[in-house]
């Protein structure tokens, strides 16, 4: 129902995908069940070969998850949605559900470290051509085209550097050679970016961060065209990287100030992005926001806000970097982002810890970089919490 009739993200984020039980409860049910009791044997054998429509296991048909399953493809203006036990799930059930021996994914070097991981050490295994570009490098993208390629992946902003690629270019050159592009919503989220209207095929998300927003539970999505999902549930099916009733239960609470949280999160950002820039101890800072950031332009056109995630580097290496880290009392020190809590984390030994020191440094993760979510506290003591860390460097 309010997935077409043209509402507002922020009706949709709390309306959509709802199907009250006979007992007409206000807020979305939990169905903490694992299987489904059918009318007949031949209901049963009409369920399994999909002939009836209608619940058969958790594994793949739970109705809390499938709640938030069309609550979020509403949100992101997808055909449908399936969701996963993992952010990582999300990109590993996508792949495992379109490419084979032989066919070729194109990936930006800025992407979540865990990512560059599963296309090197997994999918390159099972005989997947990748190939890594810099994320705004149009020709560098262009160059690695060819027929095989089926996947170009990225995430805007990436992480952390908050570089920024032009969705629409993009998804001309994949569709140039029969490919489809894949864009990592994670850190901008429905509320601020929305590829698929942008012309991307698949949006793929870590639930985990800014759709639950409280550091709760793990999770993931993936959401486009059916005719694509349909192949992912069947790998679901199959393999079993499942969400849970209740992570989905707790992300549909989420995405119902999803809105709220982020125009406050990019508020915050954006206020310590210029704080962070007249620090005589940082070296630059890494935000969309500031009009010099080289994507700030783009950004602009593609999202109606800026995100709360940026970096900075200080003067010095990696000493210098946790000493600004270890000062924080406010800023929690773990590699989660989207929370309503700040966080802090060195990339170099973390997130993007397991890359070689080459691809690293190709990535831009340098020694002195810091990395921060911006949450919901007030600015001014984040700014003062940052500012002890700070004050040791000019010593």
């Amino acid at each position: 129902m309010f997935e077409d009739d043209g509402y507002a993200l922020e009706t949709l984020a709390v309306r959509a995908g709802q199907t009250r039980s006979h007992e007409g409860e206000h807020s979305e049910a939990l169905y903490l069940t694992s299987s489904y009791v059918f009318p007949s044997a031949a209901e049963a054998a009409a369920r399994f070969t999909g002939e009836s429509p209608g619940n058969v296991y958790s594994r793949y048909t739970n109705p809390t998850v499938r709640t938030f399953e069309e609550r979020i493809a509403a949100l992101e203006q997808g055909e449908a949605a399936v969701a996963t036990s993992s952010g990582m799930a999300a990109i590993l059930s996508l792949c495992m559900a379109l490419l084979k021996t032989g066919d070729k994914v194109i990936c930006s070097r800025s992407v979540f470290g865990t990512t560059t991981a599963l296309f090197t050490r997994y999918m390159q295994k099972f005989g997947v051509q990748v190939s890594f570009v810099d994320l705004t490098d149009m020709q560098a993208w262009r160059d690695a085209l060819d027929s095989d390629t089926k996947l170009l992946f990225m995430e805007t902003p990436s992480n952390p550097l908050c570089e920024v690629a032009d969705i629409g270019a993009l998804a001309e050159l994949a569709h140039s050679v029969g490919a489809q592009l894949v864009v990592d919503n994670c850190f901008c989220t429905p509320a601020l970016q929305r590829p698929l209207t942008l012309g991307a095929d698949i949006v793929v998300h870590s639930a985990t961060k800014y759709l639950d927003g409280q550091g709760r539970c793990v999770g993931g999505v993936v959401v486009g065209r059916k005719a694509v999902m349909d192949e992912v549930v069947i790998f679901l099916r199959t393999a079993g990287p499942s969400m849970s009733p209740f992570n989905a239960w707790v992300f549909l609470k989420g995405l119902e100030t999803l809105n709220l949280r982020m125009q406050a999160h990019c508020r915050n950002a954006l206020a310590l992005a210029w704080w962070l820039d007249e620090q005589p101890a940082v070296e630059k800072v890494y935000y969309t926001g500031l009009p010099k950031h080289a994507g700030h332009r783009l950004a602009a056109s593609q999202q109606s806000a800026f995100g709360g995630v940026l970096s900075f580097t200080v003067h010095g290496g990696r000493e210098e970097a946790w000493k600004v880290i270890d000062a924080c009392r406010i800023f929690s020190v773990t590699a989660n982002l989207g929370d309503a809590k700040s966080t802090i984390v060195h990339p170099a030994t973390t997130t993007h810890g397991r890359l070689s020191d080459e691809d690293k440094a190709r990535a831009g993760i340098t020694e002195n970089l810091i990395r921060v979510s911006v949450g919901l506290e007030n600015v001014d003591d984040l700014q003062r919490d940052l500012a002890q860390g700070l004050a040791l460097l000019q010593k």
